[in-house]
């Protein structure tokens, strides 16, 4: 049995996390922080404690565009593993086909880690991406807050891409299940057009023991089981409380969680063993073509 208190079903995925390798990677020179180093060693040891067999990794802003600590993350893992990238109008149809064989299955537009919230910019970036990756069959991941999420909602309607929202869609815990815009991602969900990530529990809660996102993670799962997916999150950044006159240079710790608990909290999220197997492996395997 995992640490986590629960069978992991076979081929488990972890559908977010980052690696951050410095050394071989420099960050980029506009990033807003800096962390420490997290490996592919480390993942590994990370998954092997939890039993979680495969991998999606993400493409974190400290790295913007250059994608290659990613794809070194897929070149280790192999088969195991899947990536998301970001691109911007620069990349070439080629790159695109070298990532594509390197294992992306999509791509990731992050208005969060900047706070941007306007709905414009919002729709102008989901559609030039989906313009960009027309034919790819991959998804376009938004990191964003529900208000966002309510404004593009018709847009999505209409996109041919699988859309994956991060994080609860930054949902607040406290907000219960009929905050604005929840209704609008559970619908999203309900049609076929969205799946959502329960990921970063500590981003939503205002309780230690993350308890009060239950509801918010009970409704969706009811409500669209075939359309929730979860991730780690590890190695947890932003983790430290900054200081007034930090620089973007200086390194900020991870934040201190305890992994196998945070899993745990599947089996009260998912209270039925089908859908465990659902969320954590069926549905990731079906939207990252892990068994094809």
């Amino acid at each position: 049995m995992s640490s986590a208190g629960f069978e992991i079903p076979p081929g488990a995925v972890d559908c977010h996390l980052h690696v951050f390798d410095p050394d071989r990677f420099p960050y980029s020179a506009t990033r807003r922080y800096t962390p420490p180093a997290a490996t592919v060693a480390a993942l590994r040891a990370f998954h092997a404690e939890l039993r979680v067999p495969r991998t999606v990794f993400v493409q974190p802003s400290v790295y913007g565009t250059d994608n290659r600590c990613m794809l070194d993350g897929l070149k280790q893992l192999g088969q195991d593993a899947r990536g998301i990238a970001v691109i911007d109008h620069s990349f070439s149809r080629q790159q695109l086909d070298d990532f594509a064989a390197a294992g992306v299955r999509g791509v990731r537009i992050n208005l969060e880690t900047g706070k941007g919230r306007s709905p414009e910019e919002a729709a102008r970036l989901l559609c030039e991406t989906a313009q960009q990756i027309e034919g790819r069959g991959w998804a376009i991941q938004l990191w964003t807050a529900l208000s966002v999420i309510t404004a593009l909602a018709a847009r999505i309607m209409d996109l041919p891409n699988e859309i994956i929202i991060d994080h609860f869609g930054l949902a607040k815990a406290a907000g219960g299940v009929d905050q604005d815009g929840y209704s609008v991602l559970l619908s999203l969900m309900k049609a076929g057009k969205a799946y959502l990530k329960l990921s970063g529990p500590y981003m939503i809660s205002q309780l230690a023991d993350y308890s009060d996102i239950t509801p918010l993670a009970r409704v969706a799962i009811a409500a669209a089981p075939e359309r929730v997916i979860w991730g780690s999150n590890w190695p947890h950044t932003s983790g430290a409380t900054r200081k007034p006159d930090a620089k973007p240079t200086d390194i900020e710790p991870f934040r201190q969680e305890d992994d196998s608990y945070n899993l745990g909290l599947v089996k009260h999220w998912a209270t039925d063993a089908r859908w465990r197997k659902l969320l954590l492996a069926g549905n990731p395997a079906r939207l990252f073509g892990f068994d094809q």
